[in-house]
C-alpha cells in the first residue's frame, strides 16, 4: 500500500433526496366531466448507500468528496401514476468499513462482504396522492401529502482493515521484514522508529496451495491506548483480525516486560483484544546463539513462543505453520 493513497477515515456530509409530493389530481373524461380524485402518490427520495468492494483497500476516493445528494423523487401524477423515485448514490467501500454518526457517535453499520449494501442516509417518503383521502363523506378531496424530507446530517467512515493474522509490536521490530519475506508485499522498510504509518496487507502462501492474510500494523508505543502518538489509529486495525502475531525484538532489554506492555495498551483500549489466539515470535534471532535463547525461554515462562530470522529464514515455514495451525483450529 502507498501510503500517500491509504485513507482509514473520512467525513462527509450526506443529504438524501426529498420525496416527491402526491397530486391532488382528479379524473376528467369525454363523458365524465367530474370524475373521482386519482392522483398519484410521489417516489421516494435517493438514498446514500454504502457497498462492500473487495477490489477496494483504502477510503481515498471519499476523501476530498465531502457533500454526496441524493436525487428528488417526482410528483405523482394522474391515474394513480405514481412518481419516479430519486436516483441513489452509491458509494463503494472497502471491506471492514464502519459508519458512524457524528453528533452521536453511534456505529450504524458494518460492511463486512463483498456487494453487500446498506444505507447511509434515507430519501424521504414519497406523499400520498388525494386518492388515499376520499371517504364517503368526502369523496372529492382537494389535498395530498408533500413528501418527506431525505435524511441530512455528516456521518463518519472508518477503515478497519480485515486480515486472518495482524503483526503487533513497538516500532523496528520486524513486522514489516517478515511480512515481506513471507508475502509479496513490499512494504517500506528502514532503521529508524514509525517507517510504517499505515496498515500493510500480504497473502502468505502456506503448504499445499493454502494461504492466509497477513496485516503489519503500525507499531505501538507505550501510551497508544491513551491517544499517545497515533495509537487510537492503530490499535483499531488490530479488532478484526482473529489472531494476533505479537513480536519482540531478540535485542529487546526485557522481552516479558515489552511483551507485557503490548497486552497492556490492548487491553485498556479494548479488553476484547485479550480474547483473540495471540502467540509471541522472538524476531531477529540470527543475533542469538543457543545458550542466550534458552536464557530467554526461561524469562518468558509458559508464554508460547518461538524465535525465527526474517534475514536467515530460520524457522520462518515453522511460525507459518503455527499461525496456519491457530487460524484452523
Amino acid at each position: 500500500m502507498a501510503e500517500t493513497n491509504f485513507v482509514d477515515y473520512v467525513k462527509i456530509n450526506c443529504t438524501a433526496g426529498n420525496g416527491g409530493a402526491g397530486s391532488a389530481h382528479f379524473r376528467r373524461e369525454k363523458f365524465e366531466a367530474f370524475g373521482g380524485p386519482d392522483g398519484g402518490d410521489g417516489g421516494r427520495g435517493g438514498h446514500i448507500i454504502l457497498k462492500g468492494n473487495q477490489q477496494m483497500w483504502t477510503l481515498l476516493h471519499l476523501k476530498f468528496r465531502k457533500h454526496v445528494k441524493g436525487g428528488m423523487g417526482d410528483s405523482g401524477g394522474k391515474s394513480r401514476s405514481t412518481g419516479a423515485d430519486g436516483e441513489d448514490v452509491i458509494l463503494d467501500v472497502p471491506l471492514g468499513t464502519i459508519a458512524k454518526d457524528v453528533e452521536t457517535g453511534e456505529v450504524l453499520f458494518e460492511i463486512t462482504e463483498h456487494g453487500e449494501s446498506q444505507i447511509l442516509a434515507k430519501g424521504g417518503k414519497g406523499g400520498w396522492g388525494n386518492d388515499h383521502f376520499k371517504t364517503p363523506t368526502n369523496r372529492a378531496p382537494r389535498y395530498a401529502q408533500p413528501g418527506e424530507e431525505g435524511i441530512v446530517g455528516w456521518k463518519i467512515l472508518e477503515l478497519k482493515v480485515l486480515a486472518d493474522v495482524g503483526l503487533v509490536g513497538f516500532p523496528s521490530s520486524g513486522k514489516s521484514t517478515l511480512l515481506s519475506v513471507v508475502s509479496a508485499a513490499k512494504p517500506k522498510i528502514a532503521q529508524y522508529h514509525f517507517t510504517t504509518l499505515v496498515p500493510n496487507l500480504g497473502i502468505v502462501g502456506h503448504r499445499e496451495q493454502r494461504s492466509f492474510v497477513m496485516a503489519d500494523i503500525p507499531g505501538i508505543i507505550e501510551g497508544a491506548s491513551e491517544g499517545k502518538g497515533l495509537g487510537l489509529r492503530f490499535l483499531r486495525h488490530i479488532e478484526r483480525n482473529p489472531m494476533l502475531f505479537f513480536m519482540v525484538p531478540a535485542d529487546s532489554e526485557d522481552h516479558l516486560k515489552e511483551y507485557n506492555i503490548l497486552l497492556n495498551e490492548l487491553e485498556k483500549y479494548n479488553p476484547e483484544l485479550l480474547d483473540k489466539d495471540r502467540f509471541l515470535g522472538i524476531s531477529k534471532a540470527d543475533m542469538l546463539d543457543e545458550e542466550l535463547m534458552s536464557e530467554i525461554s526461561v524469562e518468558l515462562g509458559e508464554i508460547p513462543h518461538m524465535f525465527f530470522s526474517s534475514v536467515t529464514g530460520f524457522n520462518i515455514p515453522q511460525i507459518k505453520d503455527k499461525i496456519w495451525e491457530t487460524l484452523n483450529s
